[in-house]
C-alpha cells in the first residue's frame, strides 16, 4: 500500500467512524470505519518503513579513489 493509499483509507475511515450517522441493516458503518483506520495506519507504517528501508541502501558508501 503506497502512502497516498494509506492516507485516503485512514480519511475514509475517519468519516466512516465519526461523522456518518446513518444506519444500514447488518453493517456497523461505525465498526467499518475502525477497521478501515486500522488498515491505514498498518499501511502507513509499512509504505514509511519501506520507504525509509529503500533511502538507507540508496545511501551506500562514497567510491574509493
Amino acid at each position: 500500500m503506497t502512502i497516498g493509499a494509506a492516507l485516503f483509507t485512514i480519511a475514509a475511515g475517519a468519516v466512516l467512524a465519526f461523522a456518518v450517522t446513518a444506519q444500514v441493516a447488518g453493517v456497523d458503518l461505525q465498526i467499518v470505519g475502525y477497521i478501515l483506520l486500522a488498515i491505514g495506519v498498518l499501511g502507513l507504517v509499512i509504505g514509511l518503513w519501506t520507504a525509509a528501508a529503500g533511502r538507507r541502501r540508496a545511501a551506500g558508501p562514497p567510491p574509493a579513489l
